[in-house]
This record gives C-alpha cells, sequence and structure tokens, in this order.
C-alpha cells in the first residue's frame, strides 16, 4: 500500500503497514496518514526549472495572427442575388459583441475565449509541455492586444480590434533596449542563474533563487530581486522608446 499524508507527500513505498519511522513521525508533528491506494507508491517526477522562461516571440504573435485572419477570413460570404452576405468588419463585430462583456472593451481573457473557439488558431505546439502551450498561447493573446493597445489599458475597443486582425496591418518588429544598445526578437542575457530573454520588444526573466553551485558572485537573486530588475530592464526599454520618438518629431 503506499501511504501518504492528507497534505500529499509520500510516507512509504512499502506494501502492508507503514514503516515505525513514519508512524513516529506522524504522532510527533501531528500529522494524519491514509492509505492513498494500493500497491507501491508511483515515483514523483522532479521538474527541473526551465532553463529558459516561456515567451511568446513576434514569430509565435505573428503566426497567432496570421491563422486567426484566416480563420475570420474564411467565414466572408459575398452578397447574393436574392441574400445579402457579410463582410470581414461584420464577422469581427459578431465575434466582438459575442465575448464583450458588455463594457465594449475585450480583456486578455476574453480575447483568448475568442481565439479558442477556433482549434487550429490555437494549436501553436512550441513546447513539449501542454501546459507550457497553454501558457505560451495566453502569453500571445496579450501581445496581441499591445499591438493595437493605443491607451495602455491591456483592453480592446471595437476599433483596435479591428485594427489588430487587419489583415492589411503589418506589425512592427519591436527591439528590446540594454546599457544603450538595442536587442533583436530573441536575444538572452543572463543575470546569476536567471536568463532573461527578450520578446515582442520587452524583456522576461526566469525568477530562480540562486543557490551556491550556481550562482555568479555572492549576491542572491530572489523572485521579488528578479521582479525588480525585470522592472527596471522595462523601465530602460521605456525610455529609450522615448527618446526615439523625441528624436524621429525633432526630425
Amino acid at each position: 500500500m503506499c501511504f501518504v499524508e492528507l497534505d500529499g507527500n509520500v510516507l512509504s513505498l512499502r506494501r502492508g503497514n507503514p514503516p515505525a519511522s513514519a508512524l513516529s513521525n506522524a504522532c510527533l508533528t501531528g500529522s494524519k496518514i491514509q492509505v492513498d491506494y494500493d500497491g507501491p507508491c508511483k515515483e514523483k517526477k522532479h521538474v527541473s526549472p526551465s532553463a529558459s522562461p516561456i515567451v511568446c516571440y513576434q514569430s509565435n504573435r505573428d503566426e497567432l495572427r496570421r491563422r486567426i485572419i484566416q480563420w475570420l477570413e474564411a467565414e466572408i460570404i459575398p452578397d447574393g442575388w436574392f441574400s445579402k452576405g457579410n463582410n470581414y468588419s461584420e464577422i469581427l463585430d459578431k465575434y466582438f459583441k459575442n465575448f464583450d462583456n458588455g463594457d465594449s472593451r475585450l480583456d486578455s481573457n476574453e480575447f483568448l475565449k475568442f481565439v479558442e473557439q477556433n482549434e487550429t488558431a490555437i494549436n501553436i505546439t512550441t513546447y513539449a509541455d501542454q501546459e507550457n502551450n497553454k501558457l505560451l498561447r495566453g502569453l500571445c493573446v496579450d501581445a496581441l492586444i499591445e499591438l493595437s493597445d493605443e491607451n495602455a489599458d491591456w483592453k480592446l475597443s471595437f476599433q483596435e480590434f479591428l485594427k489588430c486582425l487587419n489583415p492589411s496591418f503589418n506589425p512592427p518588429e519591436k527591439k528590446c533596449a540594454l546599457e544603450d544598445e538595442t536587442y533583436a526578437d530573441g536575444a538572452e542575457t543572463e543575470v546569476d542563474c536567471n536568463r532573461c530573454v527578450c520578446a515582442c520588444g520587452n524583456w522576461v526573466c526566469t525568477a530562480m533563487t540562486c543557490d551556491g553551485k550556481n550562482q555568479k558572485g555572492s549576491q542572491t537573486h530572489t523572485e521579488e530581486g528578479m521582479t525588480k530588475y525585470a522592472q527596471e530592464l522595462q523601465k530602460h526599454q521605456e525610455t529609450a522608446e522615448k527618446t526615439k520618438k523625441m528624436s524621429t518629431k525633432e526630425i
């Protein structure tokens, strides 16, 4: 039998009664144990931290966008002799109203539900793990929203939604700024045991706590520290973009 604590910790891999150590530990700690199932316990898989953060690259974003547009264009019905068809804008309007919660805006959750209506559009399998692919899908939806979100509220009005999925709109290539340099999509940099990746114009970093084995130097980067570092990267990025815009205006 496989004995476990109620919180899921495996206590014994043996058949029959649990070992005395497991019983004594349960008594000392006040933990309750129970039989989970007959037979030896299944070994728990130890998932090693990802070498790179899960990100939506511009190629992922553009591929998702291409598939959505292809799906929507397939629903266009030309006007007939005795019937009225529908055009691309009308199709977008229909989906916008179907998934809008009444505030005339589509947030990331509503946009994702809209995208999930088409299995082909969402079938982006960059990673072997399906959970990672699901996360990638959500990140790419956020990247699509960022394309045409003019007031930076992370929601799209119908006009912004229309611009985002306009077949004639070519999404600009965005680069990441760091220390007076610009980096293309997919560029990487390391901070101790953590890795930062440039994706859709934003730096995205892992948030692992570094131990003595993989740590460079004496400073330990906690998740809070990495979040702060990522924020500093983003501030640098925003400053660089503002400077670029001002220079363009002067020209």
